[in-house]
């Protein structure tokens, strides 16, 4: 595989990059802003990005925009329509928008009201129910109300397959981004607090903690671009395992990344207004979006 971008890749990644600066929130007093949601939630409508998949995107491309959505925090639907776009894209009826249930919960719901799940290779559709309470704070979580009897489609063993890898592909990019966002912050914030006399980026404990978040960040961006490439271009069985490889390796060291981050912000850190909080909110739930366990990979982790 070739791990460079295209030069449309590329300009995907920039434009997603864009929309999270520019409408995503910059604080915690942000995520209380319905004005700049609905004006973020215009922008991704009109980007189309959301029926990527039915549209001839690869799951690298998918995992470009998710990754630069979870760096920012966006706080709109994305992964949950974007997985639902490429279940329904298999029987034709994408036009409706729908997002994702698992096991009962719609963990990305945004004010979409249709949902589908996918039971073994039976595509099922049904309603979101009422809000449910969730800890991570940039995205709209809800019960699922009923499913309907009748199932909406029958995909293939190998579709299925392809599209568990998906899944796990974009919670793992999601949740890397997320990651990257939190180092990105504690940096700035160690170029910038001072303690006798000098900024805390210069001492070596606070380098130490802020390179140890960077090896994982690149570590991980590497696992997350093979399973990303994986999804198209390997064998079903192969795309499942390079993504629940990436999965968990992205969910471990982005949780480090972020506890990292906390720990250099000191005891700001531990405060409400600052965000780091907030991406380790999303790492953690998104971990638990199609968890992986070690048992589960046949390349062992320590």
């Amino acid at each position: 595989m070739d791990v460079r971008l295209t030069s449309e890749q590329a300009q995907l990644r920039d434009a997603a990059a864009k929309l999270a600066d520019d409408l995503g929130p910059g604080s915690v007093a942000d995520l209380d802003d319905g004005g700049r949601r609905e004006r973020l939630n215009a922008a991704i409508d009109r980007t189309g990005w959301r029926s990527l998949r039915s549209d001839g995107a690869s799951g690298v491309e998918v995992a470009i925009v998710a990754e630069e959505f979870g760096r920012g925090l966006v706080d709109a639907a994305f992964l949950g329509p974007v997985l639902a776009d490429d279940l329904l894209r298999h029987n034709g009826s994408e036009e409706q928008a729908a997002t994702i249930a698992i096991d009962g919960l719609v963990p990305d719901a945004g004010d979409l009201d249709r949902v589908v799940a996918l039971d073994g290779v039976t595509v099922r559709c049904g309603h979101a129910g009422s809000r449910v309470p969730s800890e991570d704070l940039t995205r709209v979580a809800k019960g699922v109300a009923a499913m309907e009897d009748a199932p909406l489609a029958t995909v293939s063993e190998d579709d299925a397959r392809r599209w568990r890898a998906l899944a796990l592909v974009a919670t793992a990019a999601d949740i890397l981004g997320a990651a990257r966002g939190a180092h990105v912050l504690a940096c700035d914030y160690a170029k910038i607090r001072e303690q006798y006399g000098k900024t805390i980026g210069s001492y070596q404990a606070v380098g130490h903690l802020l390179a140890e978040s960077l090896a994982l960040l690149e570590g991980s961006t590497s696992i997350l671009r093979h399973a990303a490439w994986a999804v198209d271009e390997l064998s079903p069985e192969e795309a499942v395992g390079a993504a629940q490889m990436a999965k968990l390796y992205c969910a471990r060291s982005a949780r480090t990344v972020c506890e990292n981050a906390i720990q250099v912000h000191g005891g700001i850190g531990n405060t409400w207004e600052c965000l780091a909080h907030v991406h380790l909110r999303r790492v953690l739930l998104s971990t638990e979006n199609f968890p992986v366990s070690l048992k589960e990979i046949d390349l062992g982790l320590s």
